[in-house]
Formats: structure tokens, sequence, C-alpha cells
């Protein structure tokens, strides 16, 4: 039994080494007709890479900053050391990074960058960042043919439609946006992306642009806008603190030299009386000056107390990898080539090794169905 089982499997495999070397032979044999179709892929390949407008990507890489800092440990214990205790400042009005992508893909931050000023890299191109999208972006030539008949709809749409008008000058609002604009808003959030790595604890931003100086440029200022956007978050209630005791400290220090001089006129003019009445009129004086003074010593601690809170709430930002000009662009048009010519390739082997089989199933079929 274990010899005829093993000359069985010796068949079966010297038949798939002679099936095998059959299709190698086949596809051998049509070696001209898999050189054509690879010729005309490459020809394909040359018009479609060359059709593909190059984009360039600007990635920064950031760390946020850890909440028990040693800077914020000091600020604390100079804030302690006048009597007031700003633990409670820190950590839970934080901002936390999981919501930075959400922020920068917000439109009122989109639309706060339609104003970056941008300038190409051979100069051609001096302009603001909605102008460029607007205006000066190239695409491939598939790209007009696809979008000709809903250009074509919306421009029948829009002449039965009142035109909205808005003023160029005026800075757009995110609550109410033209067509255009929100069409900007669609590019730009293509544009960028934000992710965040929990497990290492860096943000990675990335910015892409038709243009490598464009890109540079645009991801340096996105960046700037979002720690900006962090910390006007972070330090908005210590600010509105800190306003409210400035004005308080104001008006405590003019109630005080108002006293002051209040108590100092009727020193003076009443130095040689004697009276019980002018001496508890100067007692009087004397204690609304005083009250004058501690209230505004009082408020001149919170004052500094706020101003300490400000500088603590502040975030620190630590760029591991800062913007820099990329070089190469994607998509590389030598891969694209690559990998069209060889989808032909396999293409061409496949259809030589399947085109028999279909034939004879065709075939079968034919026959079966003129029996019947």
């Amino acid at each position: 039994m274990n010899e005829t089982s093993n000359s069985n499997k010796a068949l079966k495999q010297q038949e798939q080494e002679i099936d095998l070397i059959e299709l190698a032979f086949k596809v051998w044999g049509k070696r001209k007709f898999i050189f054509k179709v690879c010729g005309i892929a490459v020809v394909v390949g040359l018009i479609i890479a060359l059709s593909i407008p190059k984009k360039y990507t600007t990635t920064i890489v950031s760390v946020p900053e850890l909440q028990n800092s040693s800077s914020k440990s000091g600020l604390s214990n100079i804030a302690s050391m006048m009597g007031f205790d700003l633990s409670a400042a820190t950590g839970s009005e934080a901002l936390s990074p999981m919501i930075y992508p959400e922020i920068v893909k917000s439109t009122p931050f989109i639309v706060d960058l339609f104003d970056i000023h941008v300038t190409s890299e051979e100069g051609e191109i001096d302009t603001t960042y909605y102008v460029y999208l607007q205006d000066f972006q190239k695409s491939a030539w598939w790209d007009y043919i696809f979008l000709a008949p809903k250009k074509a709809i919306g421009w029948c749409i829009n002449l039965f439609k009142e035109e909205e008008v808005f003023d160029p000058t005026q800075k757009p609002d995110p609550f109410h946006l033209s067509i255009e604009q929100n069409e900007i808003v669609k590019a730009i959030n293509k544009n960028i992306s934000v992710f965040v790595d929990t497990k290492n604890g860096t943000i990675t931003l990335n910015v892409s642009a038709q243009d490598p100086l464009i890109s540079a440029t645009l991801a340096q200022e996105v960046m700037t806008k979002l720690q900006n956007h962090i910390t006007e978050y972070r330090t908005n209630k210590a600010n509105i603190d800190l306003k409210f005791y400035e004005t308080m400290c104001q008006e405590a220090k003019e109630n005080y030299y108002q006293a002051q001089q209040n108590y100092a006129t009727f020193v003076d003019r009443h130095q040689n009386v004697v009276y019980a009445s002018f001496k508890t009129e100067q007692d009087r004086l004397n204690n609304e000056m005083q009250l004058n003074y501690n209230l505004y010593n009082q408020i001149s601690q919170q004052l500094q107390a706020a101003q300490i809170k400000v500088q603590e709430t502040k975030p620190v930002y630590t760029i591991i990898q800062p913007a820099s000009v990329p070089i190469k662009g994607s998509p590389s048009r030598a891969m694209v080539l690559i990998v069209i010519v060889f989808l032909a390739g396999c293409g061409a082997v496949g259809w030589i090794l399947v085109k028999d089989w279909l034939r004879n199933v065709f075939h079968k079929k034919k026959e079966s169905e003129s029996e019947v």
C-alpha cells in the first residue's frame, strides 16, 4: 500500500511539473505579445505619470507639555510663599492632545489660514493661501473630464439662482461661507493632517502643497496658529482674572491715594486745633486711609498671583522635527511607471494562461446547448 501511494504522489508531482513547464513554454511563446503590451503600458504610464501633479509634504513633530513640569512647580512655590495655592490651575484646565486634530480640522481654524502669505520656490507665485488654492492649482487632464458634467450642472443652477455677494476685503465668516470658500475649506482639510501617537506622546503635523516652499511655510504657520490657539485656550480664564484684578487694583490705588490726600489736607489745615471734634475727624480719615491701603495691598498681592497663574498656565512646546523645505514630492513618476508596466505584464501573462481555458469553457457550453 505504501509503495502504491508513494508512486501516485510521484506521478502527481511529475504531472504538476509538466504542467508548469507547459505553461512556461506557452508564456514564452507569446513573449512578443507580452512585450507589445508592456510597450503600450510604458507609453500609458508616461502619460499618467507626467499628468499627475506632484505634492510636497512637510512634517513637524512636537511633544506636548507635561502637566507636572519643573517650571510650573517653581512658579507654584513662589505663589505659595505669597500665601496662594495655584495647584488647581494645572491639570483640570489642560486641553487633551487628542483634540488637536479636531481643532486643525475645524472651520474657524481653517478660515484663519486664508490670509497666510505664500511664495513659491521659483518666485512666480506671491499671494495668499486662498488665492493660491483658487488660481494656481494643477490637476490631471482626466480631472477636467470627470468634473466637466458637475461644473456644467452647477453653471446651469447658478443661472436661476441669485448670486451671493461677499465683500473680498472683509474677513470670511465661518458661520456663512460662499460656495467657493466652502470648496477651499475642503481643499485645505485634505492638505493638512495631525496624528497623535499616544504611545510615544508625539504629535505629527503634515502639510501638503504643490510647491515645496509653500508646503514648508504653511506647516510653520499652521503649527504657530495651533500653538497660539492652545495657549489662548489654556490662559483664557487666567487672563480674564488678571484683567479683573488689574481693574480692581487700579481702583483701589486711586481710592487709597484719594484717602491719603484727604487725610494730609485735613491735618495741614488743623495743625493747631485741639478740639475733640477735629481729633475725631482726623482719626476717621486716618482709619479710612488705612482701610484703603490694606485693600490696595491685598489686591496687589492677588494681582501678582494672577500674573504668576497666567505664566504658569502657558503651555511649553518642544519641537523635535522642525519644518524644512521638502526635496522629493509624491507620487514618484518612476514608481508610477513601474507599477503600471508590472500590472500590464501580469495582465498579459494572465490573459495568455486563461484564454485557452475560457475558449474551452465557451465551446463546451456551446456544444451542450446545440445537443439540447
